[in-house]
């Protein structure tokens, strides 16, 4: 079962900098867990960005999250200022 989850990172002024350095240094292990990204955006001040990000099952996601690698990002994200939200969503046929 494929689970979808919408990322938005609210940034303050000044944050984009080291936010960029942390998702260089996760994104690349997406994959290794099966993740995809499908979708990243930004606005056009750059505070707010959001990415579409699908996974098998979430299980997926929690080894994602629990990487080491990840961890040792942590520090740039919390440099960062961002304030990130995670939010497990569906498609919608209309």
């Amino acid at each position: 079962m494929t689970v979808t989850y919408l990322m938005l990172a609210r940034l303050p002024e000044g944050g984009m900098e080291a936010f960029d350095a942390y998702e260089r240094a996760v994104l690349p292990l997406l994959a290794e867990h099966g993740g995809h990204l499908q979708r990243r955006l930004r606005t056009p001040d750059d505070r707010i960005e959001a990415h579409l990000v699908t996974f098998p099952a979430p299980e997926n996601l929690d080894a994602y999250r629990a990487d080491p690698r990840r961890a040792a990002a942590a520090p740039l994200l919390e440099s960062s200022g961002a304030a990130v939200e995670l939010i497990a969503v569906r498609d919608v046929q209309s």
